[in-house]
Formats: structure tokens, C-alpha cells, sequence
């Protein structure tokens, strides 16, 4: 796994939100900053607090003209799902092949309870209105990932 770092250049990308529509990066950064997170599944315990969290600050991130791109593997159909049983009001971004988790370098070996399989890390990136990775967020607990979102977005 080779993450990307501050300073990088984010990867170029469309992908298809959970109204399966076309949703690309670069164009929604003339718009201002975008929060990129990467979570393993949709409707998964910790995915779920980590969307609520996001979700209950979405009135200070609009204040600072931040878009919110959360992406996982998970098909559009569930994305839909997860969107509406949770009322997120942010984009849900469906990336079944892993192609963006792989060109952020969060696509990598994880393990859980003895098994080793291929999957997302839970990391995050603000890409800059340069297109420029500003801040990666790596050391978070689910629950306070929207915390930790915020300080950095203040520095």
C-alpha cells in the first residue's frame, strides 16, 4: 500500500453516488475543499457512526464550503440503502472495483480475527480547491472521525 501523503496530488476520478449518478472530483472542487473518506462497508457498525458523525456537521463543513465524498466498495443500490436509513445528507460514492482506493493507496492486507483479506483502510484526505491532498487522516476512532475532520479543517 502506497498512501498518499500531504502535499500529493489527488487522483483524478468519477465514480457513481448512491442516486447513480456521475459525481467527479475535479468538479466539484471549483466548489471548494472535498473531504474524501474511505470506509470498508455501508451499514456496518462502525461505517454507520462515522456517517452519523458526518452528518451531524454538516452545517459547519458547509459554513467552510466543504464537499463530503464518502467511498466504499459497496454496490449503488446499497449505498442508497445506507444513505436514506441514515439521512445522510452527503455523497455516498460507489467504487466497487477499488480503482480510487487503490490510486489513494488505502486499498491493502487487513486482518480480523486470524483472516488476512484484501480491503479498504479507513482513511480520510482533504483535497484542496489545487487539487492537492491538504491533510490525511489516519489516527481517528469512528467515532470521533467528524472531531478530528474539523481541527484539521481549523488549522
Amino acid at each position: 500500500m502506497n498512501t498518499l501523503q500531504v502535499g500529493d496530488v489527488a487522483p483524478k476520478f468519477t465514480l457513481q453516488n448512491q442516486a447513480g449518478e456521475s459525481v467527479s472530483l475535479q468538479d466539484t472542487l471549483t466548489k471548494g475543499p472535498v473531504l474524501v473518506y474511505f470506509y470498508p462497508k455501508a451499514s456496518t457498525p462502525g461505517c454507520t457512526v462515522q456517517a452519523q458523525g458526518l452528518r451531524d456537521i454538516k452545517a459547519q463543513l458547509d459554513e467552510q464550503h466543504v464537499t463530503v465524498f464518502g467511498i466504499s466498495p459497496d454496490p449503488v443500490a446499497k449505498l442508497a440503502k445506507f444513505a436514506e436509513k441514515q439521512q445522510l445528507n452527503f455523497t455516498l460514492l460507489s467504487d466497487e472495483d477499488h480503482a480510487v482506493a487503490d490510486a489513494f493507496g488505502v486499498w491493502g492486507e487487513k486482518k480480523f480475527m486470524g483472516k488476512i483479506y484484501d480491503g479498504i483502510h479507513r482513511l480520510s484526505f482533504i483535497v484542496g480547491t489545487d487539487g492537492k491532498i491538504s491533510h490525511v487522516l489516519n489516527k481517528f476512532k469512528t467515532k470521533d472521525h467528524h472531531e478530528v475532520v474539523l481541527a484539521s479543517l481549523e488549522k
